[in-house]
């Protein structure tokens, strides 16, 4: 198994691959720690049903690239939720159902009605639960999104006082000054951007896995912020990795697999932190 791994990795398209899809994960578990505080688990299932359904309008009007009417549709939807919630008369939960669903079926209409390909259902299908795109990347697409995934670090890390306040108490942070509008703003775009980042590599259906798994696993065993957020990063880039690996070896799905192997790690973590309790006592 580890000589099949080696002679892979002298592939670059293989390379390729596990660098973005190890950035990806990186991002999604920094900011999916935020979305399961502030309770918006389930808002990687409205944006990533958002972008589909971008797809399909750039599908229709023939658009080669697609992330021209993609990015800016789901940047707004996440705009819409996370910082107009307030004024909203339809809220949190709600809001992302509707959304997410009235996305998917016009996406899928549109797609149906002004098919373009002859594949429909492998279009979808490949679309929904992840494609093999991952594995055919170009060298400027592994540096767009080498660029995109440091720019959210950096933000992260600059901000990540400013982030901290304004998850766990957005009222007195804005009572303290902070601009909580602002840092609103900014939360919104980023995932926006992850999501619409991590479609290639897990569909829009398991965006959500990839943002939730490794946090809820890191809150298993540690209950500090900073500790939760470090170890849910290590935990999603080792299962995007593994995933890959896994994948490719095997010849199964990328998004499928990096998936099972956060839910597999998710059951280990559970395991660890009811041991942990039980010695603590």
């Amino acid at each position: 198994m580890l000589d099949t791994i080696i002679t892979y990795m002298h592939y670059p398209f293989v390379r390729y691959a596990l660098i973005v899809g190890v950035l990806i994960a990186l991002c999604s578990s920094l900011f999916g720690v935020i979305l399961v505080l502030k309770r918006f688990s389930f808002i990687g299932d409205g944006l990533s049903h958002v972008a589909f359904g971008a797809i399909a309008i750039a599908t229709v009007m023939k658009i080669n690239n697609s992330m021209l009417i993609v990015l800016p549709i789901t940047i707004f939807s996440a705009i819409l939720l996370l910082c107009g919630g307030k004024k909203m008369k339809i809220k949190g939960d709600a809001a992302i159902a509707m959304i997410s669903v009235a996305s998917l079926a016009f996406g899928y209409l549109l797609m149906h009605v002004f098919s373009a390909s002859s594949n429909l259902s492998g279009d979808v299908c490949s679309t929904l639960f992840g494609s093999t795109s991952i594995l055919t990347l170009t060298l400027s697409e592994v540096w767009l999104c080498v660029g995109l995934s440091a720019a959210v670090i950096a933000i992260f890390i600059l901000f990540y006082n400013k982030i901290f306040a304004v998850t766990f108490d957005e009222n007195f942070a804005s009572a303290s000054g902070t601009r909580t509008g602002v840092y609103n703003l900014v939360l919104a775009t980023i995932i926006a951007v992850i999501i619409v980042l991590a479609m290639n590599l897990v569909g829009s259906l398991l965006i959500s896995a990839l943002v939730i798994f490794p946090a809820l696993s890191a809150m298993r065993i540690f209950h500090r912020f900073k500790a939760v957020t470090i170890f849910s990063a290590v935990i999603s880039v080792v299962c995007a990795f593994c995933g890959i690996v896994i994948s490719i070896a095997a010849s199964a799905p990328v998004g499928s697999t990096i998936v099972a192997v956060d839910a597999v790690m998710f059951a280990v973590c559970c395991a660890i932190g009811k041991i942990a309790g039980r010695t603590a006592k």
